[in-house]
């Protein structure tokens, strides 16, 4: 069932009311639910926090439709509020969203800070499935297990392994670059989080897999998992000043100590 009051936040709920009455209007017949995921779904967010969403729809959207609905987004952008600049998230047909395969499928997806669609497999995983499934907030439509076949825990461990895996490697190769205050910071708590996750199974906020961390880790790494959570607040200021070269130096340490745990 929907809910007509997804969060505590009034600015943010117009922005999202205008996003699904937006998004049903271009779709029309198309249209089957809107969920808002991440950070707001499982808990702690505040005003840092990307606005993810996912909008499930019968049959992918075309090219003919495409035009109105990326003007819906320029739209968006415009209005007079700071999550509408946040909004992040996918246009994934019913089909594709019901359970999740080896194969990725590119789906129409909304990058935040952005006001244009683009073809991406960003969340075409079984983490977005399981937050969706299990903690998803219903803007419109059914409720999300009905839409969303079960994520096993097992399944969910072996594509967080990989993610870390892949993602150290495009770290390594600085093809993703950690070298500013916004990025190490997201990659320490990242990977607490998803060390979190293959302890238990779940996906649970960053700042829960941090808290997690500071405790289950080796207490070495307590200090800069501290650092980390403290960097959080104004990224939009922080991604353009260099990181400190011992916090990088750490954070490059800290990913390998991760790997370790993680086979």
């Amino acid at each position: 069932m929907a809910s007509d009051i997804p969060t505590s936040d009034a600015e943010l709920n117009e922005v999202l009311r205008a996003l699904v009455a937006g998004a049903q209007g271009v779709l029309g017949s198309k249209f089957v639910a809107a969920y808002l995921q991440g950070s707001f779904a499982v808990g702690e967010w505040d005003r840092d926090s990307d606005v993810d969403f996912l909008i499930a729809m019968q049959r992918d959207v075309t090219e003919e439709e495409l035009p109105a609905l990326q003007a819906l987004h320029a739209r968006l952008y415009q209005l007079p509020s700071h999550w509408a600049r946040h909004l992040e998230g996918s246009y994934m047909p019913v089909d594709i969203l019901r359970r999740a395969g080896e194969t990725r499928h590119p789906v129409l997806f909304l990058d935040n800070t952005s006001q244009m669609l683009a073809r991406s497999v960003h969340d075409d995983t079984r983490v977005v499935r399981w937050v969706v499934r299990e903690h998803g907030i219903t803007l419109a439509g059914p409720a999300p297990d009905t839409m969303i076949d079960p994520v096993a825990a097992d399944d969910l461990r072996r594509e967080v392994r990989a993610n870390m895996r892949d993602w150290a490697g495009e770290i390594w190769a600085q093809r993703y670059r950690i070298d500013n205050r916004w990025a190490w910071p997201f990659a320490v708590l990242s990977y607490c989080r998803m060390l979190h996750t293959l302890e238990t199974g779940r996906i649970e906020s960053k700042r829960a897999g941090a808290r997690w961390a500071r405790g289950a880790l080796d207490p070495r790494w307590a200090d800069l998992i501290r650092r980390a959570e403290g960097e959080r607040p104004d990224p939009s200021t922080k991604v353009r000043q260099p990181a400190d070269p011992r916090d990088l130096a750490e954070t490059l340490e800290f990913i390998e100590y991760a790997l370790g745990m993680a086979t």
